[in-house]
C-alpha cells in the first residue's frame, strides 16, 4: 500500500481501483458474519473457493466474503451478482450446482429461492426479497457487497471521501455545525444530539480531548454494532476520524466486547490497512492533522455500555458507573474532555459530511432523522438486522419487512429498546418508530433491540425475565439498583409462582417510580420500563395472576395443569412414553389420566400427541 499524502491520492486510488472492476463480471458474495458462520459459513466459502479452483474459474469470476446481510436465520446467504440472485440456506452440497447453473448458466435452482410466508411465492431477486425491499439501507447496505479485510473495496464505494472533503475544505467548527445541522441523535439509546455532544467537548477546558466508540452491545437478542463493526468497520473508523478532527482530538479508542471476536478482528485489520494507506497515524493526507485508535475489549459487564462505567473499565477500574454532575465532555476518560458515540451513530458521520446535511434530513422525520438498525427477534417469520427510515411504523416492521406471526398466531407485543425498553401492545402497532414517539408509550429506541411477542407469551413472566436479567447485571454501586431492582424481581417471581397477593401491583408501581428516580446511572433508572409498561398494558394479566392463579398464556408453571380429555384419547400411548417423570397411567383400550402430582409441567406430553387430547389449563 502507497501512503496516501494528499486529497487527490484518495481519488486517482479510487478511480483506479473501480477502473480495474468489470461491473458486468460474474461474483459470488458469500455472507461471512457471524451469523452465517453459525450456520456453516466457512464451509460454504470454502466449497466455492474449491469448486472454482477446480474448474479454473478463479480469474473468471470474482469471490468475496462479506459481513453480515442481516436475514441471520436464513444462512448460509449467497447473492449471483450482477443477476442479484438471491439464495438462502445454501449448503456446501448445493455449490457444484450453483457455479454450473446459475453463475456459469442462466438456470435458478428453486429449493434454494426465499418462499415469502404471507403468500407462498419464491422470490428469485435480492431486492424483490419483502425483507430487504421494505427497508432502506443506507448505512448497513454496503455490508453485503464488500469484504471488510479489504480497504480497497471500501475506497471503490465513496469511502474516505467525507474524511477528505473534511480535511480539505472545513473547519472543525463547520463540521460540528453541520452535524448539527443533520440532528443527528446519539443512536445508543439515549437520543442525545451528536452535534450538540461535539461542540461541548470542543469548548471544554483542555488540550487532550479523546473519542470513543461504544461497541459494547450487551442486550439479549440485539447484535446490530457487531455486525456493522464486523461487515463495515472502515465507516464507523472514517466517523471516528472526522469527529476527532472536529472536537480535537488525536487518540480514539473503539471499546467491544471480548466476546466479539470477529468483531475485533476485521477493526484490527481495518485499522492496520487506514495506517498503511496514511488515513490514521501522523499527518493524515499530507495535512498537521494526527490521530489514532486503539481496540480495548470490554469483560462483559452489561454496565459498562454506560459512558462512566466504560471509561472507567479502559482506566482499568472497575466497570461502574459515577454520578454525572460534570459531564464526560468536560471530564470524561482519565478526567479529560472525553466524546463517546456508538458504532451506528459514528457510521452516520461520514454519510453527513460527504453528501451534506440537507440530504440526510430528507430521511426519516422532522426530529428524528436518518434511519435506524433494528435487531428484529422473537415470535416472527423473518428474523433478523433490518434498517428502517426513522417514522416507519411498527405494523409495517413486523408485517411487511418481519412477515407477521407465525403458525397463524395473534400479535401481542413487541418490546423495543432491550432489556430496559417498554411492551407496546397491539392498540400501538400504527405508532410511528422514532426517539420521542417511543417514549410518549414507555418505552424508548434504545440500541435498536426489538422483541415480538405472540398470544403465548405471558407477560408477567417476560417482565420477570427482563427484570432478573437487569438485576444481575447491576454494578451494585447504588442501592436503589441494586436492592430495588432486585426486590421488584422476588415480587414478579412470586407472582408467577402463584403467591401473588393483594398490593403487590401497586408495591412494584411505587417501588419502580422510587429506582428510577434515585438510581445513579441509565441501568436503574430505566430498569422499571418493561414492568410498568406490562402492567399498564397488561394490567388484568397481572389480575388474574393474583386473584384467580392462573396464567392465561400457559406459561408460568405454577398456574397451570395438564389434562387428557377421555373423548379424544386414543390409549395409543405416546405421552406416556415420552413423560420423563412417569406421570401418565392408563392401560391399551384405555383413556389415559396425568397424575397432577407427579406433573413436572415439561409439555412432552402435548408435543407428542397427534390427537389434541391434552390441554393446558
Amino acid at each position: 500500500m502507497e501512503r496516501l499524502t494528499s486529497f487527490e491520492a484518495l481519488g486517482r486510488l479510487r478511480d483506479k481501483i473501480n477502473a480495474s472492476r468489470d461491473p458486468n463480471k460474474p461474483s459470488i458474495t458469500v455472507c461471512a458474519g457471524t451469523g452465517c458462520k453459525g450456520c456453516g459459513a466457512d464451509a460454504v466459502v470454502a466449497a466455492f473457493k474449491q469448486e472454482l479452483e477446480t474448474k479454473g474459474l478463479t480469474e473468471k469470476i470474482e469471490f468475496r466474503e462479506t459481513g453480515c446481510h442481516g436475514f441471520c436465520e436464513r444462512g448460509t446467504l449467497v447473492v449471483i451478482r450482477p443477476k442479484k440472485i438471491f439464495y438462502q440456506t445454501v449448503m456446501p452440497a448445493d455449490i457444484p450446482e450453483i457455479v454450473e447453473k446459475t453463475v456459469l448458466g442462466d438456470e435458478i435452482i428453486d429449493r434454494l429461492l426465499y418462499v415469502d410466508p404471507q403468500n407462498g411465492q419464491k422470490i428469485v431477486h435480492e431486492h424483490d426479497v419483502p425483507f430487504y425491499k421494505n427497508q432502506k439501507r443506507i448505512i448497513f447496505g454496503n455490508n453485503g457487497v464488500m469484504d471488510p479485510t479489504k480497504i480497497d473495496d471500501y475506497i471503490a464505494l465513496g469511502g474516505y471521501a467525507g474524511l477528505a472533503k473534511a480535511l480539505s475544505s472545513m473547519q472543525p467548527e463547520e463540521i460540528i455545525d453541520e452535524v448539527k445541522k443533520s440532528k443527528l441523535r446519539g443512536r445508543g439509546g439515549g437520543g442525545f444530539p451528536a452535534g450538540r455532544k461535539w461542540e461541548s467537548c470542543r469548548k471544554a477546558p483542555g488540550t487532550q480531548r479523546y473519542v470513543i466508540c461504544n461497541a459494547d452491545e450487551g442486550d439479549p437478542g440485539a447484535y446490530m454494532d457487531r455486525s456493522l463493526l464486523e461487515g463495515n468497520p472502515h465507516s464507523v473508523i472514517e466517523g471516528m476520524i472526522i469527529g476527532a478532527y472536529a472536537i480535537g482530538s488525536s487518540q480514539g479508542y473503539i471499546y467491544v466486547r471480548n466476546e466479539y471476536p470477529l468483531a475485533v478482528a476485521n477493526a484490527r485489520i481495518a485499522l492496520d490497512q487506514a495506517r498503511a494507506y496514511g488515513l490514521l497515524g501522523d499527518n493524515i493526507f499530507g495535512t498537521e492533522f494526527s490521530f489514532d485508535i486503539q481496540i480495548n475489549r470490554g469483560g462483559g459487564a452489561f454496565v459498562c455500555g454506560e459512558s462512566t462505567a466504560l471509561m472507567a473499565s479502559l482506566e482499568g477500574l472497575p466497570g461502574e458507573p459515577r454520578a454525572k454532575f460534570i459531564h464526560t465532555v468536560e471530564q470524561g476518560l482519565n478526567n479529560k474532555p472525553t466524546n463517546l458515540n456508538n458504532v451506528e451513530t459514528w457510521a452516520n458521520v461520514p454519510l453527513i459530511i460527504r453528501d451534506g446535511a440537507d440530504a440526510y434530513l430528507k430521511i426519516g422525520t422532522a426530529g428524528s432523522p436518518g434511519t435506524k438498525i433494528f435487531s428484529l427477534v422473537g415470535k416472527i417469520a423473518n428474523t433478523g438486522l433490518v434498517e428502517v427510515p426513522m417514522g416507519i411504523t411498527l405494523r409495517e416492521i413486523v408485517y411487511n419487512i418481519g412477515g407477521g406471526i407465525p403458525n397463524g398466531k395473534r400479535f401481542k407485543a413487541v418490546q423495543t429498546g432491550g432489556p430496559s425498553g417498554g411492551c407496546i401492545p397491539e392498540k400501538h402497532l400504527d405508532l410511528p418508530v422514532d426517539f420521542d414517539k417511543l417514549a410518549e408509550v414507555g418505552s424508548m429506541m434504545g440500541s435498536g433491540g426489538m422483541i415480538v411477542m405472540d398470544e403465548n407469551t405471558c407477560m408477567v413472566d417476560i417482565a420477570k425475565y427482563f427484570t432478573a436479567f437487569l438485576a444481575d447485571e447491576s454494578c451494585g454501586k447504588c442501592t436503589p439498583c441494586r436492592e430495588g431492582v432486585a426486590q421488584m424481581r422476588d415480587v414478579l417471581q412470586k407472582i408467577c409462582d402463584g403467591q401473588g397477593g393483594p398490593g403487590d401491583i401497586e408495591f412494584i408501581e411505587e417501588l419502580a417510580e422510587t429506582i428510577s428516580a434515585a438510581s445513579l446511572c441509565a441501568l436503574g433508572q430505566t430498569a422499571a420500563n418493561p414492568v410498568l409498561t406490562t402492567i399498564r398494558f397488561f394490567r388484568d394479566e397481572y389480575k388474574t395472576h393474583i386473584e384467580e392463579k392462573r396464567c392465561p398464556a400457559g406459561v408460568c408453571k405454577a398456574l397451570i395443569t395438564y389434562r387428557i380429555i377421555e373423548d379424544k384419547c386414543t390409549a395409543c400411548g405416546a405421552c406416556k412414553r415420552v413423560c420423563p417423570s412417569a406421570a401418565i397411567e392408563g392401560a391399551k383400550k384405555v383413556a389415559h389420566k396425568i397424575l397432577v402430582d407427579k406433573c413436572i409441567k415439561c409439555g412432552a406430553c402435548i408435543e407428542s400427541c397427534k390427537f389434541d387430547a391434552i390441554v393446558k389449563e
